[in-house]
């Protein structure tokens, strides 16, 4: 090999620091949060909400990073995590958690000071229940998905907590609504990656479905959860009626796309609803902000 080729193999240094801190999975955390903040203010304060979208960052950053560190072994076992910082060798475990931790404290800050401290403390609550509970808890238990979909819908309560200083029944609504997307979400996904999440351990739902009828039920009772979800939006005061029913409608959709997983168990059935997931929730989002914007 040439000195040039091999120089060009050599990973980037900051593209690796970057792959660390998961910014494209992390920019859906980061607009829910906003979106949560907008929905919740009276009045926009610009400064409130660009600490609170800098501060959810980077503690979004730091639990990403945190989870590759604590998951390298297994990560350095999958197909598709295997190109990951640390499998790579490019990043070492120590450099890694010492990334995480400056990240984390950086984010808590920025929102203590920049907005509240409740939203602080559901931002903690949000690092503690990703890195240290669910991200252990793969390794043992199928259920440790429902302990993850709690971070995961965390991001708008932050938002919510930073315009209001409370946590209303507005705020779980909203809570309520990202975790029941995301089980649908995540076992689709699951159930097209299921033989690599067995090869490395992972006791997710999908490695231990042989012929998938729990992973497809569950994906279509979340699913059915979410429209329950979106019919409340305008009762408790989020939205209009007409855009809460077009949230619905949107939710029905994706009910649809859960009901024929639960049919057909292919990998073509669980990548449309995966798929679908992606659209789903964007379009439940610019319903609600829509029809609150009209309020």
């Amino acid at each position: 090999m040439t000195l040039l080729a091999a120089e060009a193999a050599r990973p980037n240094r900051a593209a690796l620091w970057l792959a660390l801190a998961k910014p494209r999975l992390n920019a859906l955390a980061v607009a829910t949060v906003g979106i949560g903040y907008y929905l919740g203010a009276d009045v926009l304060d610009l400064g409130v909400l660009v600490s609170v979208l800098v501060g959810s960052g980077l503690v979004a950053a730091g639990g990403a990073a945190f989870n590759q560190v604590a998951e390298r072994d297994l990560d350095a076992l999958m197909t598709r995590t295997r190109s990951r910082p640390l499998p790579l060798g490019g990043i070492s475990p120590a450099a890694g958690q010492l990334f995480a931790t400056v990240l984390s404290i950086a984010g808590l800050v920025v929102l203590v000071l920049g907005a509240n401290p409740l939203s602080a403390v559901v931002a903690l609550a949000t690092l503690v229940s990703y890195a240290w509970i669910y991200t252990p808890l793969k390794r043992r238990t199928p259920l440790a998905v429902l302990v993850g979909a709690v971070p995961g819908a965390l991001p708008p309560v932050i938002g919510w907590a930073a315009a209001t200083g409370a946590l209303t029944v507005e705020a779980w609504l909203l809570f309520g609504i990202v975790f029941a997307w995301q089980l649908p979400h995540f076992h689709s996904l699951a159930w097209l990656y299921r033989d690599d999440y067995a090869r490395a351990g992972f006791k997710v739902l999908a490695a231990t479905d042989p012929d998938g009828r729990r992973t497809a039920a569950h994906s279509l009772l979340w699913a059915l959860l979410l429209a329950a979800l979106c019919v409340l939006a305008s009762a408790v005061g989020l939205t209009p009626v007409a855009f809460a029913i077009a949230a619905t409608g949107f939710s029905a959709t994706f009910v649809l796309l859960a009901a024929r997983f639960v049919l057909d168990r292919s990998s073509a059935r669980a990548r449309s609803l995966f798929l679908g997931s992606l659209i789903v929730l964007p379009l439940i989002w610019t319903a609600l902000v829509a029809g609150h914007a009209t309020l």
